[in-house]
């Protein structure tokens, strides 16, 4: 079977480039089942290159957004998704990254610079209020990722780049609050969405 590197959902087309992932969260889909939505994102062949999803991205007004989110974490290969971006918004596109806020970690440098005017849109996934239940529920492969998602949503905004903050409802109404707070402090919005039964 041939590994999928894009898939549709609705009017968006999403690109599945890496596995691989600096989080093993709790309530990640990946773990409920191989499939998503009917498509297998497991990539049992490699990563694929820029110029293979472009081949199917195609004409990328198609679709409303080409968002980078499948079975990892995107800013594992980020020179890639620099190559589609620019490629999407060559062609009227527009572009988001959806991500656990780890880039700079995984890059080791600050990433914001290289997102300005790549990415439409940054959906940072804070999902918990505080280090430690961050820890419980993500179970990061680091420590204190949780402050690393703080300072790349900040560094997001400094350099001007669109982004947002989403949890999961599962972690309850107190602590979407905390959440709410943090946001505020940070200054971007906050996207609270239902929890995804995969399955």
């Amino acid at each position: 079977m041939k590994d999928t590197y894009t898939y549709c959902i609705g009017d968006q087309l999403y690109i599945n480039l890496t596995n691989r992932c600096t989080n093993r969260c709790t309530f990640c889909v990946r773990d409920q089942s191989a499939q998503y939505e009917g498509y297998s994102l497991w990539l049992q062949g490699g990563e694929p290159n820029a110029a293979q999803v472009i081949a199917e991205i195609g004409d990328p007004k198609r679709y409303a957004e080409v968002v980078f989110c499948g079975y990892g974490e995107p800013t594992f290969r980020l020179d890639a998704m620099l190559e589609i971006c620019a490629y999407v918004h060559a062609g009227g596109g527009r572009t988001r990254l959806n991500t656990n806020g780890h880039g700079n970690v995984i890059q080791g440098k600050n990433i914001a610079p290289l997102l300005k005017g790549a990415l439409d849109m940054v959906n940072i996934s804070l999902n918990e209020s505080t280090e430690e239940r961050y820890d419980a529920l993500c179970r990061p492969h680091f420590r204190h990722a949780f402050g690393e998602v703080l300072a790349f949503a900040r560094a997001l905004r400094e350099e001007g780049v669109a982004c947002r903050f989403s949890l999961v409802d599962c972690i309850g109404a107190g602590a979407v609050a905390r959440c709410r707070a943090i946001a505020e402090e940070i200054g971007i919005p906050l996207y609270v969405r239902e929890m995804i039964h995969n399955g």
